[in-house]
């Protein structure tokens, strides 16, 4: 999943291990969702967008969706 974590964390002017504790999770794993190694579960991905005042949506992006409404 895309995401655009890494622009919004350092429009904040936050560092990797800032937004984790700001979220409650390890360093590692924010980077992990920044690099699209790992997909959040739902509740995170609430948590991330509620925290930049954004949209799940406007967070996250399918990759694949773009196809999916090619196809339609």
């Amino acid at each position: 999943m895309d995401n655009i974590i890494r622009v919004l964390r350092a429009e904040q002017g936050w560092s990797q291990a800032a937004l984790a504790e700001k979220l409650d999770v390890s360093r590692q794993s924010v980077n992990a969702i920044e690099t699209g190694k790992y997909d959040p579960s739902l509740p995170l991905a609430f948590a991330i967008a509620r925290l930049f005042g954004k949209s799940i949506e406007e967070v996250f992006q399918d990759p694949g969706s773009s196809r999916v409404k090619a196809a339609e």
